[in-house]
């Protein structure tokens, strides 16, 4: 059974880190380093946010795997042109949330960002 509870701070974090993440993707999309690595390392901390900001979960420590394992399926999806399969359109929302282009550097970029998050988040 799933606990629903609305948490402001981690909604007001999340409201943040996509705000930092729209910024990459149009002010700073010229500088290389933040454009390629770190939007993705702040992608799972945004969607950990995300997820805390609704729902109660007992063992943050198993969030974090989840959703580097979540990271891990989207960047294999993407592998095999699943936004094209699906018929999304280019540069459509649904398109660039999906992702078009498989990278390994990605999903170390997803690692590092979970990594991250343990210091920063209780077991429980």
């Amino acid at each position: 059974m799933i606990n629903l509870k609305f948490n402001l701070i981690y909604f007001l974090i999340s409201l943040c880190i996509f705000i930092i993440e729209v910024l990459i993707a149009t002010v700073f999309n010229k500088i290389f380093f933040v454009r390629a690595y770190l939007g993705d390392v702040l992608v799972v901390m945004l969607l950990f946010t995300l997820v805390k900001s609704f729902i109660i979960i007992k063992n943050n420590h198993n969030l974090i795997l989840g959703i580097f394992l979540f990271s891990c399926l989207v960047e294999w999806a993407q592998y095999f042109s699943i936004a094209e399969k699906l018929g999304l359109q280019r540069g459509s929302i649904m398109y660039i949330i999906v992702g078009n282009s498989f990278s390994w550097i990605d999903i170390v970029c997803y690692a590092a960002g979970c990594l991250l998050l343990f210091p920063f988040v209780p077991k429980k």
